[in-house]
């Protein structure tokens, strides 16, 4: 899931580690457990909770229902702070990135999703080329925020595969 519209590729996505995929998927990548927060927790507990687990990115999720609302990125926050723009005590709510809901059409990644898929998937393959950072890894029918994988987790399973 992303906040980005599914769209027709203009040219077919070839991706440039297949090779050393050779048939894994999203849980080979061995993501760890999603750490969501709800709109109302503090900024400075979302940064603490942030730094704990070494994450880059947190979901955010609804209080009573846990359906999924956005995410907030780590590096971007840290930058709102220091211009000012969002003080610790603010709730998540006044910097996260909320999901567009109405006429749009996410990309669901699992744990099943093959990595070509999540390489395509970040490099913009289905999104007119808009390279995404991070993807919220979810159940099939996108119920359960399971985790989240980033770019820099596919890097890493590339260079520890032998080519």
């Amino acid at each position: 899931m992303t906040d980005v519209m599914a769209q027709q590729p203009s040219q077919p996505f070839v991706s440039k580690w297949a090779s050393r995929y050779r048939g894994a998927t999203v849980e080979d990548l061995d993501p760890p457990t999603a750490l969501s927060l709800t709109p109302s927790d503090s900024i400075s507990v979302a940064l603490m909770s942030a730094f704990e687990r070494d994450y880059t990115h947190l979901t955010i999720v609804s209080a009573s229902n846990r359906a999924l609302l956005g995410y907030i990125s780590i590096p971007n926050l840290q930058s709102l702070l220091e211009q000012g723009k969002v003080k610790p005590e603010d709730e998540v709510r006044s910097a996260m990135i909320r999901f567009q809901r109405k006429g749009t059409r996410y990309r669901v990644i699992t744990m099943d999703t093959p990595l070509e898929e999540l390489e395509a998937f970040f490099e913009g393959a289905e999104t007119g080329g808009q390279k995404q950072d991070f993807a919220v890894i979810t159940d099939d029918r996108r119920r359960f925020v399971l985790g989240v994988a980033t770019r820099g987790d596919l890097e890493e399973f590339v260079k520890r595969r032998p080519a």
